[in-house]
């Protein structure tokens, strides 16, 4: 059936939204493919539901390519296999919780890895069952605490979560192999530039993990690939090279200095570089030669926090997402003046390694930079007001209680692969795949027996696209100065026939043609509103980005139409009685 414009569910609109922040949000509204309900929760319109069903439909080819098996789990979850989990604690807020009438707890999936543990441990008990790749595309919910950029961020959103179930690690690998493959035909198909990065399993647990992110200046993700080669990294999964350990023959002793008004790390190198007796052998003192220990605060699901210090070069920032990435699913915050108070063994402003670690008079957990190894040698505080220590010794004069990586990433940095320098760029991500091995099956009793009749945990693999998601970050990297302009895959018709004129020979010549490329097989999009101009027509065909358009207009009495490329802007007249094949030879 022809997609009239005159009776279709479609609005376009002259002016942005007032709310919106990015492209797609902009577009996806103007050109009547969403409107928002609420902050993070929005209407797919039509034109907007054809796109993501067709999004769905290239996910759904690749995944039964792959043996994946589709079902569909309820929205609405009980409170106990989340509990088995931990994962109604860890999840905190970003949980939509409820009750029922008899008072039960509920709440809406966030994601659904316990629904298909559970499903599994129902159906299956031999290896003989194994392997097993399951999906779903469905709704999910998550109360973020920003909901922003339309659906690139929303409280309700769809997602396709998939689930390998296997006997061994080696069919996990297979299975995880098996994904990735597929995962790249999709965001293929979909014409979007992405690169896969290394990342963190976060709150998901797990092994191996990777996200896939689209090329994006207003993508909140940041990651760094290196100039050399094919490394890329998510900033929280970046590992520093570790330089090797020295050794600490003839090196100074450790010495207390009084350094009064040194409040930063730059008053403190330059107030050692004045003194002749505080000079360094070698050169100068800089930044990077001082370790300062920073102070943060651990809230853990359950509501507990607890200090935690890390230890970083004084020419190194922190970066609170990088800490939070590692000591998942605690989060992290500076600790407050209040909580510096019932630390009486933190001097602020002069804290130092001698007071640190779990086995110290403070007996806060002390974690250091991987670049702090045994050997290295630095300017810290001395635990004491007004004075810091020169030449203490990582290994000699003190032991961290660890490692992080908790520095923030800067251009530049020493690729932990070959060598060369990172550079860093912003993404949106659009899929996630985890090696999650036994963590949620174990929780929740799922295993088989094996061969010789012996019970074996079963090994897993999660795998997410961002179906939603998906709209919009195609918008992002397709949208220009008019519009949308959706691949052909995606786009919401075949064909944008424009009835350019207001005579009845133009609307029947128009109406025609339409049919006729329906009848040959193509999606028709016709705009046949009367009292529209064909001004207004023109710069809707491109907001609303239909990858071909076909004018019907005066033209249409010398037996010409004109076939517009959306994309590039090219132009080319035909005959009408020609104009199906010449649309298809385009499409083709």
């Amino acid at each position: 059936m022809v997609l009239k414009m005159s009776s279709l569910f479609l609005r376009t609109l002259r002016e942005d939204p007032a709310d919106a922040e990015v492209t797609s949000h902009r577009l996806l509204v103007r050109a009547g493919y969403v409107r928002r309900v609420a902050p993070g929760i929005f209407t797919m319109l039509p034109m907007g539901l054809r796109v993501l069903r067709n999004i769905e439909r290239v996910i759904r080819e690749e995944m039964d390519a792959i043996g994946g098996q589709e079902l569909t789990f309820p929205a609405l979850l009980p409170r106990e296999p989340y509990e088995a989990t931990g994962r109604w604690t860890e999840y905190g807020a970003n949980l939509f919780r409820l009750k029922d009438r008899r008072q039960g707890d509920y709440l809406l999936g966030p994601t659904h890895e316990e629904m298909f543990t559970l499903a599994v441990k129902d159906m299956c008990s031999s290896y003989k069952d194994l392997p097993l790749t399951l999906y779903q595309i469905q709704s999910k919910f998550r109360d973020e605490a920003r909901p922003r950029a339309g659906i690139l961020r929303g409280r309700e959103f769809v997602m396709k979560d998939s689930y390998s179930f296997d006997v061994d690690d080696d069919g996990l690998r297979d299975a995880y192999a098996r994904h990735r493959v597929a995962y790249i035909n999709i965001f293929d198909r979909l014409g979007l530039d992405y690169v896969i990065c290394s990342a963190m399993s976060g709150a998901m647990g797990g092994s191996a993990s990777e996200e896939f992110l689209a090329l994006c200046d207003i993508g909140e993700d940041t990651f760094v690939r290196c100039a050399n080669g094919d490394y890329a990294a998510n900033v929280e999964a970046v590992t520093t090279p570790a330089p090797a350990a020295r050794s600490f023959d003839g090196l100074p002793a450790a010495q207390v200095v009084d350094t009064p008004d040194t409040p930063t790390i730059e008053t403190l190198v330059g107030l050692f570089n004045a003194r002749d007796d505080l000079r360094k052998a070698d050169g100068e003192w800089a930044a990077g030669d001082t370790l300062k220990n920073v102070m943060l605060m651990l809230t853990m699901p359950d509501g507990k926090r607890e200090p935690l210090a890390i230890g970083v070069p004084g020419d190194r920032e922190v970066d609170l997402r990088r800490v939070e990435a590692n000591v998942a699913p605690a989060e992290v915050a500076p600790m407050t003046e209040a909580e510096f108070a019932q630390h009486p063994a933190l001097v602020k402003g002069y804290i130092g390694p001698g007071v640190l670690g779990e086995k110290n008079s403070s007996g806060i957990r002390y974690l250091v930079d991987p670049r702090v190894v045994e050997g290295t040698a630095w300017i810290t505080g001395a635990d004491e007001p007004g004075k810091h220590v020169v030449h203490l010794v990582a290994g000699r004069d003190f032991t961290a209680d660890g490692t992080i990586e908790a520095v923030r990433i800067q251009d530049g940095d020493v690729c932990p692969v070959d060598g060369g320098r990172l550079e860093q760029a912003r993404g949106i991500e659009i899929g996630h795949i985890f090696q999650l091995g036994r963590k949620y099956a174990k929780a929740l009793g799922l295993s088989v027996l094996d061969q010789n009749g012996k019970a074996q945990v079963v090994t897993m693999g999660s795998y997410g696209v961002g179906v939603t998601r998906a709209v919009a970050v195609v918008a992002e990297q397709t949208a220009d100065e008019r519009g949308l302009c959706w691949p052909r895959e995606l786009a919401p018709a075949d064909v944008h026939v424009v009835a350019a004129g207001k005579t009845e020979e133009i609307r029947d010549g128009a109406e025609r043609l339409a049919a006729d490329l329906e009848a040959a097989g193509l999606t028709v999009l016709l705009d046949d509103r009367k009292d529209v101009s064909p001004g207004v027509k023109f710069n809707d065909s491109e907001l609303i980005g239909v990858p071909t358009i076909v004018v019907v207009g005066k033209r249409l009495a010398d037996g010409v139409v004109e076939i517009r490329d959306r994309k590039t802007g090219t132009k080319e007249e035909v005959a009408a009685d020609g104009a199906v094949a010449a649309v298809k030879a385009a499409i083709a």
